[in-house]
């Protein structure tokens, strides 16, 4: 990204990058002093586990990424998609824990916004969102998410861009039920918004990238986990609906 680029995201932007880097003790204190890091950042760990966002991040991570995918030039496509993707996530929010709903939604918000263009450094929007994620404080494990969605580490992978991810190795960031719940509510969202099939959606991007695309090389391994993903959501999906159905 160009010094330019930067300073006019920044102009706009409600959270800004960090320029230096502190010692970890004293990171997230200082971001929150100055403004520089969403609410809840210094609370929240990288373990799912144990993440709890606030209401207010959720609100924060909605506000960022309408003002980043506003600048992408595609009238609106990314935006509406996104919007489809946060609330499918909210719909599908029984399939992961109370307490890591607000974490789901946060990501479903965000996992785009890398797309747009004062973010790109790699060209590859995963790991271009979560590295400008990551220096701006927002909480690891969402960084993570956004890194990991939707089997993006398998596409890296042929990209040879793989190492980018190394600082997001955690699993639960490309398995388990948030991360399955976030590639649910992706997978079964077209680029325009509409709600498809996670095949219908698997279709419509090998054929978008093209016979020689990373999607297209890794898709034997990527396929398969981006169906397993949305089945083992509906099955959470299910069994919740039925444990509040015996409950009633």
């Amino acid at each position: 990204m160009s010094t330019a680029g930067l300073s006019a995201f920044t102009a706009w932007s409600p959270l800004r990058p960090v320029a230096r880097a502190p010692r970890t003790a004293d990171r997230s204190r200082d971001a929150l002093a100055s403004g520089s890091a969403p609410a809840g950042a210094a609370r929240s760990g990288g373990e799912l586990h144990t993440v709890a966002l606030e209401d207010e991040l959720v609100e924060q991570a909605r506000e960022l990424a309408a003002r980043l995918l506003a600048t992408v030039d595609d009238d609106g496509r990314r935006w509406r998609h996104t919007q489809a993707v946060a609330e499918r996530a909210a719909e599908g929010a029984a399939a992961v824990a109370p307490e890591q709903v607000n974490l789901l939604l946060a990501a479903a918000w965000l996992h785009d916004v890398g797309y747009a263009p004062a973010l790109v450094q790699t060209g590859f929007h995963p790991v271009d969102g979560a590295l400008h994620l990551q220096r701006s404080l927002w909480p690891p494990a969402l960084v993570g998410l956004v890194a990991h969605h939707s089997g993006a580490r398998l596409v890296a992978g042929v990209r040879q861009l793989g190492h980018l991810l190394d600082p997001f190795s955690r699993p639960g960031y490309w398995s388990g039920p948030v991360a399955d719940a976030l590639t649910w509510a992706d997978q079964t969202t077209a680029p325009d918004g509409r709600r498809v099939t996670v095949h219908e959606r698997i279709a419509e991007v090998l054929e978008r990238h093209g016979p020689t695309s990373a999607q297209v090389r890794c898709h034997a391994q990527r396929g398969p986990l981006l169906i397993g993903a949305v089945r083992a959501t509906e099955d959470r999906l299910l069994l919740a609906r039925a444990a509040r159905t015996s409950a009633g």
